[in-house]
């Protein structure tokens, strides 16, 4: 049954579709807008059993070296160690969190500063939990638009927010927000685990890379996601985003970057 789409170093023109669990994930990545280089994002999604499945999210630090190599070492870590865990009955937390530190020993030994973010998506039945490392981040959506959960970024701008030093607004403007705090392959790297929640039949889950959140506000992704099918969110959503990457405009955010998201759905409302 188990079942894994990765996506390294690429570039999607539209969104795609797949079946994940008890509904249906919709992926899109692309690199920066106007750069020869790699895409540095990676992700995947894994479909584990009928019932269950992992969302995983990598944005390569793009001021380090090797940033691509990183986020592929990540997510084919994270494939790997679910994929293992099945033949020994261990569980999805067992293995996303053996893949998190494994593919950080892995970074680590490289010896050329490279580093990662991670951000995972746990979906069993209509349960998700949330794991993640940086400032790719995790949303879950009401129908109606509700913020019901959302993962703070692991930055100095991020925990200002958090601490109701910064509001959101102001913090997507900042210009030191592109500093990260916590990475795979980096010293002092540590795992921030979510609670528990239950998904709603008509929830959506959007789990990206900073490329989405740096140019679009929380509100305008909620709206963006309470509207139409996960195609079409995914259309909207990446319009959008490349958009104010390329045509910046007064009082808008605007930072151009690699674009990666994966949303989700149960198929009844998919």
């Amino acid at each position: 049954m188990q079942q894994a789409r990765l996506l390294t170093g690429v570039d999607l023109n539209e969104g795609e579709l797949h079946p994940l669990g008890l509904g249906l994930a919709s992926v899109y990545t692309a690199r920066c807008p106007d750069v020869h280089g790699p895409n540095q994002d990676s992700c995947a999604i894994f479909q584990n059993s009928e019932t269950s499945g992992v969302l995983i999210v990598a944005d390569g630090a793009g001021g380090m070296p090797s940033g691509d190599k990183a986020s592929y070492i990540a997510v084919h870590a994270l494939i790997k160690s679910l994929k293992a865990a099945a033949k020994h009955d261990e569980s999805l937390r067992t293995a996303i969190l053996d893949g998190i530190e494994n593919a950080h020993a892995s970074i680590v030994a490289l010896g050329i500063g490279a580093g990662t973010t991670i951000a995972i998506a746990e979906i069993a039945g209509n349960k998700v939990r949330t794991y993640h490392v940086g400032d790719s981040q995790i949303m879950v959506i009401g129908q109606k638009g509700k913020i019901k959960l959302f993962t703070k970024s692991h930055s100095p701008i991020g925990y200002a927010v958090e601490a109701g030093m910064m509001g959101e607004k102001e913090a997507i403007m900042h210009e030191e927000r592109h500093l990260v705090s916590n990475l795979l392959g980096q010293h002092g790297m540590h795992i921030e685990i979510g609670p528990t929640i239950e998904l709603a039949s008509k929830d959506t889950l959007i789990i990206a890379s900073d490329g989405l959140f740096d140019n679009l506000h929380s509100d305008e992704i909620a709206e963006a996601c309470r509207k139409g099918q996960l195609l079409a969110t995914i259309s909207t959503l990446s319009e959008i985003c490349h958009r104010r990457m390329n045509s910046p405009k007064e009082g808008e955010p605007s930072k151009p970057d690699d674009l990666t998201f994966i949303s989700y759905r149960q198929r009844a409302s998919a």
